[in-house]
């Protein structure tokens, strides 16, 4: 065995024994604090989907209604998102005055942060013996200064709780594994419900960690002698899990008439136009977030830009000028997508399919899956998305190049922490690889689907961070020693 750092000889759990420790743990909070502080006067924007979660949760206090409204002011019941996030907005309106967005953040804030040492916590329960100290400092290091989840943290967004949710899952799994008791039961049912009514990708918490749960009763009879109780305490966990969704699926029955639990995959009310030829069309070419800001989100109701789309949309010149005929017939149409002109979509679609069934089903999704892995995640700073032509703005350039940097750093720190294997290694690798299996099918790739894995790279690149530098501090007095000895 590897002898154990003197500075964690005398550290039991995460509570740290001495004023050095202490005064870390407070360092990192203040320092992540401040960062997400800076972050929200800089960075913080009420559009897209703020609006519209803001709209519903005034909706829920002012009509009694789970509802959006339109341009003209009336008020329409919806499914389109979950009511998790509408329903916080609508808590801390409640508390802190209607639309005091400000408030709603700072809470985000608080349990974002709460969230970091949660990952801390559980980054020390699964670590060796010898590096459990260090590899929990380490992990609340590399997820205060985050700068990718502390931007969401300061917008009103569904981003910084659900990573909240997912810490607090991990926590709560881990402490289940160790000693099965009520309290990390119900936490990790509130944190994995919470999650899905978040977003409907947030069930994938339950998927990939509730295995980790069940599989505590495959134990032996004389290492659990209360089976029972733990197995009626995962029913009811279970049975707690399933009401608000069997509430949501109620609901949508008897205002909308159809089976909805949880959120449509175009986020569309019943009746509205999915438009699936143009949707196929998109995922015959769209690869990056540029193609989804300039093209994706603004059709219909905005002109289709023939010289924004990459040379991979069109197969020959012929495919070329059939495209330049739909876009022309749309402009014609008042920029709205018809049924006639999304199956003109459609069959161009499966032209360029049955041309390239390759790169449909294949390489068009992992290129995408790859971009929203690895693109700088600038997507909410001030700067062009063409940040890569560096004649245009040097500056953003670099600083994009910088934040790609950072990416990668926070990714081979937690490939190399999966390489080492700690505890529950093989739920964390389950969640990222089921969220990316599921965003192989979204044909609009936006950075921020990763950002949700990020919780997983915290943890494992903290313990891998710790090792090497452990490694390399022991290397260095040992080398010390012997020149010593010479």
């Amino acid at each position: 065995m590897e002898p154990v750092p003197p500075s964690q000889s005398t550290i039991s759990g995460f509570r740290p024994a001495s004023v050095r420790a202490r005064l870390s743990v407070l360092l990192a909070v203040v320092a992540g604090a401040t960062l997400r502080v800076w972050m929200l006067q800089k960075f913080f924007a009420f559009r897209g989907d703020s609006q519209l979660y803001g709209g519903m949760a005034k909706n829920l206090l002012l009509h009694g209604r789970y509802a959006i409204t339109d341009g003209s002011g009336v008020v329409h019941s919806t499914l389109i998102r979950l009511p998790g996030y509408p329903l916080f907005l609508a808590a801390c309106f409640r508390v802190f005055g209607m639309e005091n967005y400000g408030a709603a953040v700072a809470i985000q804030i608080a349990l974002e942060l709460l969230g970091c040492l949660l990952l801390a916590v559980f980054a020390y329960r699964i670590s060796q013996p010898a590096f459990k100290a260090g590899a929990a400092h380490a992990t609340l290091w590399l997820a205060v200064l985050c700068p990718f989840t502390a931007v969401y943290a300061a917008e009103p967004l569904t981003e910084g709780l659900t990573c909240f949710c997912i810490a607090l899952a991990m926590w709560s799994v881990a402490r289940f594994q160790d000693r099965p008791r009520w309290l990390s039961a119900l936490a990790f049912t509130f944190a994995a419900t919470f999650a899905a009514l978040l977003r409907p990708d947030g069930a994938l918490v339950a998927v990939a960690l509730a295995p980790v749960i069940i599989f505590v009763l495959c134990r032996p009879p004389a290492a659990l002698p209360n089976r029972r109780r733990i197995a009626q305490m995962i029913l009811v966990c279970v049975l707690l899990a399933l009401t608000p969704f069997a509430a949501w699926t109620v609901r949508n029955w008897r205002v909308f008439h159809v089976v909805q639990p949880l959120a449509p995959r175009y986020a569309t009310d019943p009746g509205e136009d999915t438009f699936p030829g143009w949707q196929r069309w998109m995922k015959t070419w769209c690869l990056d977030f540029v193609s989804t800001n300039e093209i994706y989100w603004n059709v219909p109701g905005a002109p289709l830009d023939l010289s924004k789309l990459p040379v991979r949309a069109f197969d020959s010149p012929a495919q070329y000028a059939e495209t330049a005929v739909i876009a022309a017939d749309y402009e014609a149409n008042g920029e709205d997508l018809s049924r006639a002109l999304d199956e003109r979509f459609r069959r161009l679609a499966d032209e360029r399919i049955q041309a390239h069934p390759l790169r449909y089903y294949v390489w068009l999704p992992l290129g995408r899956v790859a971009d929203m892995w690895l693109r700088p995640r600038v997507e909410n700073l001030p700067i062009d998305l063409d940040w890569w032509v560096y004649a245009h703005h040097y500056s953003e350039t670099r600083f994009s190049w910088f934040y790609a940097g950072i990416n990668a750093f926070y990714l081979l720190l937690g490939v190399a922490g999966l390489c080492m294997r700690p505890r529950l290694w093989l739920a964390m690798l389950a969640y990222m690889l089921l969220r990316s299996a599921m965003l192989l099918t979204v044909e609009a790739p936006e950075a921020r689907y990763t950002l949700e894995c990020f919780p997983m790279l915290f943890v494992l690149g903290g313990i891998a961070f710790y090792r090497f530098t452990y490694w390399v501090l022991l290397s260095v007095l040992k080398v010390k020693a012997s020149a010593g000895n010479d």
